[in-house]
């Protein structure tokens, strides 16, 4: 019996001992952690000095992805042999110089895609990478600065691909007017004198025109997140049916060192890219009852594209 209590005894003391010794860890880590965070307070603010001192801040990240897959005798589909395969890359790069008189902002944004599919069984098909998504954009903003958050400013942007049908079109908007800074990494750019050049091949339905131009940007880091959204408008003076507008979105959160994930969207309205398609299909031989197509007439749908996968950071 007195053995039983002899263990039972120390036993029970063990247990007391750990459960001490788990409080005493807990406690000791909620001390070295308030410790960490004070720190990385204090590093916080020291960066945010070190952002706001004149000079280049130069950054770029972007978003890889893509699949592989091949069928042999998978009859469930209806090509049964076949090997298929997409990839996409995205790149979003700055390069501003912020004075105290004056700024120079200048980013490139990129989105290229490529898609196969390799039927076996027909030895006519393509079966090499054909390019699907195709975005370049090249943007530079010259101010002087009127106040902490206004200026006076110079905008020149180039829109275009370059996979396919490189400047044609291609877009770029030269104009002048005011740039609005009303909270970091937020910028408004307002230019009422802006005069949008298309460049085209052959005789299109394409045209430049002088109009307004307006442009938000936003991009941000946040600890592992990198993220950015930019919004470009032309309104045409000459006719909405000259007038376009482009949202792009780019993020990413990083799981290890420059690695992690990443996802692209975008949104684009183009009445004149729309009939400039729409007249590609049109064919009144093949359908004597098709109307042809105008601006009248044509249905300008909503353009998008997305892209899914690892992301990279510089």
């Amino acid at each position: 019996m007195k053995r039983i209590i002899l263990i039972g005894l120390l036993f029970f003391g063990v247990i007391v001992i750990n459960a001490q010794s788990k409080e005493e860890l807990q406690t000791k880590k909620a001390e070295k952690q308030a410790e960490a965070n004070a720190a990385q307070k204090e590093a916080n603010a020291l960066q945010a000095q070190i952002d706001a001192l004149p000079g280049w801040r130069v950054g770029a990240f972007g978003t890889i992805g893509g699949s592989l897959s091949n069928f042999k005798n998978w009859y469930a589909q209806g090509t049964p042999n076949n090997a298929s395969g997409n990839f996409g890359i995205t790149f979003n790069g700055f390069a501003n110089l912020i004075e105290k008189k004056f700024f120079w902002r200048n980013t490139l944004t990129t989105n290229l895609n490529w898609v196969k599919l390799d039927n076996k069984d027909i030895d006519t098909d393509d079966s090499s990478f054909k390019p699907t998504t195709d975005v370049f954009n090249l943007s530079s903003l010259y101010g002087r600065n009127l106040s902490k958050s206004f200026a006076i400013s110079g905008l020149l942007e180039y829109r275009s691909t370059l996979l396919d049908n490189f400047n044609d079109p291609g877009y770029l908007d030269v104009g002048i007017g005011g740039t609005w800074t009303p909270v970091t990494n937020l910028i408004v750019v307002i230019h009422p004198l802006n005069y949008n050049f298309v460049f085209s091949s052959g005789d299109t339905v394409f045209e430049s025109s002088m109009g307004s131009k307006i442009v938000a940007d936003y991009t941000r880091k946040i600890g592992a997140i990198n993220f950015k959204t930019n919004l470009s408008v032309f309104q045409s003076y000459k006719s909405n049916d000259y007038s376009n507008w482009t949202w792009t979105n780019s993020f990413s959160y990083t799981l290890w060192k420059i690695i992690g994930i990443g996802f692209d969207f975008g949104l684009r309205s183009n009445k004149q890219e729309a009939l400039n398609f729409a007249l590609g299909q049109y064919d009144p031989l093949a359908v004597p009852t098709q109307t042809e197509p105008s601006f009248d007439n044509i249905d300008n749908k909503l353009q998008s594209y997305y892209t899914i996968g690892l992301s990279y950071k510089f």
